[in-house]
């Protein structure tokens, strides 16, 4: 067969199975499928017979959930049309690639192993946790009279929270990383470093017995991702062209129209991603959604007002980075947050974002959509700030946790012990991931000559816009 040509070789392939040609064979062949659909069978009717009746509660919590989770994975073309639209037109397809391919990568790692990592058995009791690999899909009839969540669902939630983890990252090494690299880099990300993390609040871990409130992830989805795209983003160092004699010059992006689409999808996105987080269908997801409402609403409008009297002239892509800011600085204290204090929460956050951006500059980093400034600086105020003004719960009168509530310095202590030991392994592990990807393949940065011409021709060979002039 393997001398053969590619006319030869289906007359050779149809030689060899002559042999499996007889009737005897051919019987014990069709007993295969019929065999395997009659044990498929057999155990969807064992179990039918076993799960009672699907009651309100069950389908109610479940339904909410599985909306919840498409609307997350729905923010995936929403960090694609933002990252995007704020890069130039010659990067385009790389990043629409980057972003499309990196959730598949991401859903199949946490599959494989992640989601074990982060809501496995303990292993080492509050830091590390493990359950085998891939993940028990078995319905229980205790988990339908209780209205839990079926496992399927609660994986595609978390596979979603894991997938936007690294899709963050793509927006600080945007314009300069080699497209395999950062998957492979993507791939450990969502396969061991985020769900070990993730595991310290959302399964019991260390930062939860100490009383760390996260609700949808500020600092555990956030902060993760944006830590991690960092260390990238100073290991690749920043384009060419972005910083001239010390001084950061601006490089526009091509279509700040997408870019703003893309800012609106993230917000309808957050509804699935902090109401969700809920985790049932309760009285308390619409308040979720009010907060998370009233944060993105705040950032915006503060940002707009600090980005105009700082310019002289309202900066659309601050107002796209305030609304996201708003969101960010929220999400930790959904839950955890009055009315008033979700809008300030919220205005702060667009405020300081507008001064990270800045301070990233400065610092000669570069990061060509804000990502830094609005996952990381702004998921570790979102954090920070339930400790300042956070209350125990979403009932009205309910009891004031944070300092300036009458709660004590504790809390606050809490929160900033959490957002430190997500950025100190976070910063470690990537440092380590990125070092060896880069030691193992030669680098993580594309040549000069690719950087110049366009990651779309040099990575993927084609272009976003052939019928236009490129825009260099």
């Amino acid at each position: 067969m393997q001398e053969a040509s590619l006319l030869e070789a289906p007359e050779l392939l149809l030689r060899k199975l002559r042999g499996l040609s007889s009737s005897r064979t051919l019987t014990w062949l069709a007993c295969v499928p019929i065999a395997l659909m009659g044990l498929g069978l057999f155990n969807l009717s064992a179990h039918a017979a076993e799960l009672p009746e699907l009651n309100a509660a069950f389908l109610a919590n479940n339904l909410w959930l599985l909306v919840a989770t498409i609307l997350v994975i729905f923010m995936n073309a929403g960090f694609a049309m933002v990252e995007a639209g704020m890069c130039r037109q010659k990067n385009a397809v790389n990043i629409l690639a980057k972003n499309l391919f990196v959730f598949a990568l991401a859903v199949t790692a946490y599959w494989f192993v992640g989601y074990s990592l982060m809501y496995g058995d303990p292993v080492a009791a509050g830091w590390l946790y493990f359950n085998g690999l891939f993940f028990d899909p078995t319905v229980t009839p205790e988990l339908i009279a209780e209205g839990g969540l079926v496992p399927s669902v609660d994986f595609l939630f978390q596979a979603a929270f894991a997938g936007t983890a690294a899709t963050i990252v793509s927006g600080l090494v945007a314009e300069r990383v080699k497209f395999g690299e950062f998957v492979i880099f993507a791939l450990v990300l969502t396969a061991v470093i985020y769900p070990i993390s993730g595991s310290w609040q959302w399964n019991g871990g260390w930062l939860s017995e100490l009383g760390f409130i996260d609700f949808a992830g500020s600092s555990i989805v956030h902060s993760v991702g944006a830590w991690a795209g960092l260390v990238g983003a100073m290991l690749l160092g920043p384009r060419i062209g972005k910083f001239v004699n010390g001084k950061a010059q601006a490089i526009p992006g091509h279509n700040m129209s997408i870019a703003t689409l893309g800012a609106l999808i993230l917000w309808i996105g957050w509804y699935g991603f902090n109401p969700g987080s809920e985790l049932a269908m309760d009285q308390y997801v619409p308040y979720v959604a009010v907060t998370t409402t009233l944060a993105a609403a705040g950032g915006a409008i503060a940002a707009t007002i600090v980005s105009t009297m700082t310019s002289g002239k309202p900066d659309l892509t601050m107002i796209i980075n305030g609304t996201l800011a708003g969101l960010v600085s929220i999400t930790a204290g959904c839950g955890n947050m009055t009315l008033v204090g979700s809008w300030v929460a919220g205005a702060v956050g667009g405020i300081i974002v507008v001064f990270a951006v800045s301070a990233l500059d400065a610092a000669g980093i570069d990061d060509p959509v804000g990502a830094f400034s609005v996952h990381g600086v702004c998921g570790v105020w979102g954090t920070l700030v339930i400790g300042l003004w956070g209350v125990e719960g979403m009932d009205a009168g309910a009891a004031g946790i944070g300092l300036l509530n009458g709660g004590g310095i504790s809390q606050l202590g809490a929160q900033a012990l959490g957002c430190a030991a997500y950025a100190i392994w976070t910063l470690v592990t990537c440092w380590i991931a990125w070092s060896v990807i880069g030691g193992i393949f030669g680098g993580i940065r594309v040549t000069e000559k690719e950087e110049v011409e366009g990651l779309d021709i040099g990575e993927h060979g084609m272009e976003a816009y052939p019928d236009f002039a490129s825009a260099k």
